[in-house]
């Protein structure tokens, strides 16, 4: 059965949230603050060499952030004298059409070379964000410049025009390669992503031209000055998801933003004419993500605990140097089965991991505890299921097999800092100081507050809201505690029981429903 996937979008004054949905269950979630400057993958800068490092064969670039960033020889690219070339000629008064089309592309850069014998410190050059400043290092950078599409990869100071091996037919890799060859103006190469079969001339043409025109939008910048400054960035978060993510399978886009929400739209209408309809602009009064339950899944998703099924649970630990999750089998009864029942636990639990895994972006060096198996087969198996789980992970990874002591090892690509959020709220009663108040001097508390209240403010009529069992402790019996404050203040209080609150916690409020502190 094909499964159904959703994309919400949540766009507020700070940040844009997107979730992604398969089968109403959350899969995925970018987020993209929109105050200040964020170093994201595939953004492109103007830099500064630093400082080389011979030793690593490497040199550190400044691009305006506090870290600097590093770019390793190798990294250079094959063109990188073309690209040079190009930024040192520059200039407002230069054709840039023309010199552009006119560097000459080669020789290229050879393997073995040497970072001292290309660059040296203060020289400017164009990099791109490959990896973003994680913990305490910058970001890691290339100098090999690539503006992804949704069909089309554009590769500028290139010659090859590749075609994505997942294309089986020859035909069609001939069709596109000739295609693409004649649309590519001079000293442009490309890919040819798999999302391109069976696409027509028009629309592979329009997001050419549209990837060409951002790539030659920044030589102004360069031309005017020769200092650091970002030149562009990849789209915005939303359209990079769905340039990422978009395929058949798409049934909803729910933006909250008409702004956005027309972005994302002519965003499909470029890369997938025939998407454009699934875009819907949310306009109801309750929160999207709450519309959606998105809220509830992110609460019960990023704890320490995450609970599966069957009393089965998953322990995950963040550190520096890598991840841990140990997966524990909880109150399930032990008898014959137990080997049976380990394995569904551990299958249970790999299906969890590998929804983690994408969920918070964790990246490394991932160890996994599963329960112990006795059978060899079992263990084969469980490695098979979650080398199966993670093939729709779109970071490279890898998974290793079980070791003899239950451990499974899994390296992912580690491009961004691991998505953190704190669901732990604060208690309203301790404050977080994990001390409450005698709970015998309770009721004199609340007396206090509603003799000030019709005293003082004249309130004659009360609504308390308390837990369950204060409730029950402020009305048990005929002479209840809330039936002599009725007849001590001549007041009327209506006592609520609200489920969620903790056990102390309780809230007054006035007749028109406003909340007396």
């Amino acid at each position: 059965m094909e499964s159904v996937k959703d994309l919400i979008v949540d766009v507020n004054s700070t940040e844009v949230s997107i979730a992604l949905l398969e089968n109403h269950k959350l899969i995925e979630l970018n987020k993209e603050s929109s105050q200040g400057h964020n170093y994201s993958v595939g953004d492109v800068y103007l830099g500064k060499v630093k400082k080389l490092l011979p030793a690593l064969n490497a040199a550190f670039v400044d691009i305006g952030d506090e870290k600097e960033a590093f770019v390793h020889y190798l990294d250079l690219g094959l063109y990188f004298s073309a690209f040079d070339e190009f930024i040192r000629k520059i200039n407002p008064n230069t054709d840039s059409k023309s010199l552009y089309s006119g560097i000459k592309v080669g020789p290229i850069l050879q393997k073995e070379g040497r970072i001292e014998n290309v660059l040296t410190p203060g020289q400017m050059m164009v990099v791109q964000i490959v990896k973003e400043p994680i913990s305490t290092k910058g970001s890691r950078l290339t100098a090999e410049i690539s503006l992804a599409g949704r069909n089309i990869v554009l590769l500028p100071f290139a010659e090859k025009v590749s075609v994505s091996q997942k294309i089986a037919s020859k035909e069609e890799k001939r069709r596109l390669e000739t295609l693409v060859r004649n649309i590519l103006p001079k000293n442009y190469g490309a890919i040819i992503r798999t999302a391109a079969e069976g696409k027509n001339a028009a629309v592979l043409d329009a997001e050419l031209m549209s990837l060409i025109d951002k790539w030659e939008g920044s030589w102004s910048k360069i031309a005017k000055s020769k200092s650091i400054q970002p030149l562009f960035t990849e789209y915005s978060k939303t359209t990079t998801v769905l340039r990422d993510l978009l395929n058949d399978s798409f049934s909803n886009i729910y933006i909250n933003n008409e702004s956005v929400y027309e972005e994302a739209r002519k965003y499909i209408s470029l890369i997938s004419p025939e998407q454009e309809k699934i875009v819907r602009l949310y306009k109801d009064s309750q929160p999207i993500f709450d519309h959606f339950e998105v809220t509830r899944q992110i609460k019960s998703s990023f704890g320490k605990v995450v609970p599966i099924r069957q009393g089965a649970y998953l322990v995950i630990e963040h550190t520096e140097a890598l991840h841990v999750i140990d997966v524990n089998s909880g109150t399930r009864s032990k008898n014959k089965e137990q080997e049976q029942n380990t394995y569904d636990i551990n299958c249970f639990a790999a299906e969890e991991i590998a929804r983690q895994l994408r969920l918070r972006d964790m990246g490394g060096i991932v160890i996994v505890d599963f329960i112990d198996m006795e059978s060899s087969e079992h263990r084969n198996m469980l490695f098979k299921h979650m080398q199966e789980l993670m093939q729709n992970d779109r970071a490279k990874h890898n998974v290793l097999p079980l070791t003899k002591f239950g451990l499974m090892q899994i390296t992912r690509q580690r491009v961004r800092p691991a998505t953190e959020i704190n669901t732990a709220e604060t208690c309203p009663v301790c404050h977080g100081t994990g001390k409450i108040a005698p709970s015998l001097l309770i009721d004199d508390a609340i007396e206090r507050k509603l003799a000030f209240y019709v005293s003082e403010k004249g309130i004659k009529s009360f609504t308390l809201k308390t837990g369950p069992i204060l409730g029950a402790y402020l009305t048990r019996g005929m002479f209840s505690i809330v039936g002599k404050w009725k007849r001590k203040y001549k007041c009327k209080i209506r006592l609520e029981e609200i489920s969620d609150f903790s056990v102390l916690q309780n809230e007054l409020y006035d007749e028109k429903g406003g909340k007396l502190e």
